[in-house]
């Protein structure tokens, strides 16, 4: 069974046309999230099936076409920091599998020498208030700043930019766009947390420049239904959603 149905040739990057033929590899999202936020095991099946078929109608309608790989891409890496993959903070979830998911695709990408960029909050407690405080009231303090750095297991190194944002867009408020434009990046996968936020933000902002690529196991959420949702709408409308075998192998030959 695959994200979100039982439809193997979900996504691929070999299909560029609408609901044309795929030769996707079978496609199998690991389940993660809070215990508290998952979905009821009698609705986990029919929702993909829904969604499933939402996709073909969308097809259908023309949507969901493959953007496929150019040929100068770079790797992000969103928000991967301990406030959201330590189960026992505000904003954490058991992550794990998303967390060891990115750290194949880095090490792929390193291999590749592609350029990598790892994101996280710009936490300051002199921060003025934003109306955005009373949707989210974040339960952190003056000496919680380390929950905001990157998690070990990324291991990053120091030629990979590490940038601090304010909003869940890294391209907002950030030199993002310009760093990578500077590159010559035609090519941005995605990785990171959390899909219904940070990192839906940042494809639906690089999608106008970039082909924007998502290794489905490489990014996350808290809440199971928010990810399904979300994953399903960034392939529909802002890039490809594809394994993450399939976005190795083609990182991976890059270096031969």
């Amino acid at each position: 069974m695959n994200a979100i149905g039982r439809d193997s040739r979900l996504y691929s990057s070999a299909n560029t046309e609408l609901g044309g033929p795929m030769n996707s590899s079978e496609s199998v999202i690991q389940r993660t999230g809070a215990p508290d936020l998952l979905l009821p095991d009698e609705l986990r099946e029919p929702l993909k099936q829904h969604l499933a078929d939402l996709r073909e109608r969308y097809i259908a309608r023309n949507w969901a076409g493959r953007v496929g790989f150019g040929e100068r891409p770079a790797l992000l890496v969103i928000d991967l920091a301990l406030f959201w993959t330590r189960p026992d903070t505000q904003m954490g979830a058991s992550v794990d599998s998303v967390v060891e998911a990115t750290c194949r695709v880095l090490q792929a990408a390193r291999g590749a020498k592609i350029p990598i960029f790892f994101s996280s909050y710009n936490y300051d407690p002199a921060t003025p208030p934003s109306p955005h405080d009373r949707k989210l009231q974040m339960q952190v303090g003056p000496g919680d700043e380390g929950l905001f750095e990157l998690d070990p297991r990324l291991e990053r190194r120091p030629e990979e930019k590490l940038f601090l944002k304010n909003y869940a867009s890294c391209f907002k408020g950030t030199n993002l766009n310009e760093m990578l434009t500077g590159l010559g990046v035609d090519t941005l996968i995605v990785t990171g947390l959390s899909t219904s936020h940070c990192v839906y933000a940042s494809c639906r902002d690089a999608t106008d420049s970039f082909r924007v690529i998502v290794p489905e196991n490489a990014v996350g959420e808290r809440c199971e239904i928010m990810h399904l949702v979300n994953l399903l709408d960034i392939d529909i409308d802002l890039g490809d959603v594809m394994p993450d075998d399939e976005v190795i192998a083609w990182l991976e030959g890059l270096q031969e």
